[in-house]
């Protein structure tokens, strides 16, 4: 059967986000969360190739227990199963450690189910560095 993995990340609405311009970060505060939304075309692209050939879609995502919201979302777009991995000592982590964890969940889902495309997080809206991720995890 064939995987179809996903990495997806919950992301602050920059509808309604406010900027600290002394401190030069987000105010997250009372501030809705999303799915990033190229992640979002990214499930629709899985989906399009679920339906061509066939195999089962897995989304993942790395973040506090509130990320469980977005998960709920790819569920509603039609997707197989989701993993949260959550963990506070995972919390502030960097690309690299970000990189490392989401690859050792890839790899184990590929012992078990065989992986065959990995579409993962190309842009997000909350950082200029987590792009590299895809790229990161794609050279696993």
């Amino acid at each position: 059967m064939k995987n179809i993995v996903v990495c997806v990340k919950q992301v602050p609405n920059t509808d309604k986000v406010e900027f600290d311009w002394e401190k030069g970060v987000l105010i997250r505060e009372n501030i809705d969360s999303i799915m990033n939304p190229d992640d979002q075309h990214a499930i629709e692209l899985a989906l399009s190739f679920k339906e061509k050939y066939g195999g089962k879609i897995t989304v993942i995502t790395l973040g506090p227990a509130k990320a469980e919201e977005i998960l709920w979302e790819a569920y509603a777009y039609g997707v197989d199963d989701c993993i949260l991995i959550s963990d506070e000592s995972f919390s502030g982590s960097d690309t690299l450690i970000t990189t490392k964890i989401l690859s050792r969940c890839i790899t184990k889902l590929g012992e078990i189910d065989g992986i065959v495309v990995v579409s993962s997080l190309s842009s997000v809206v909350d950082s200029d560095d987590l792009s590299r991720t895809s790229n990161s995890i794609s050279a696993k």
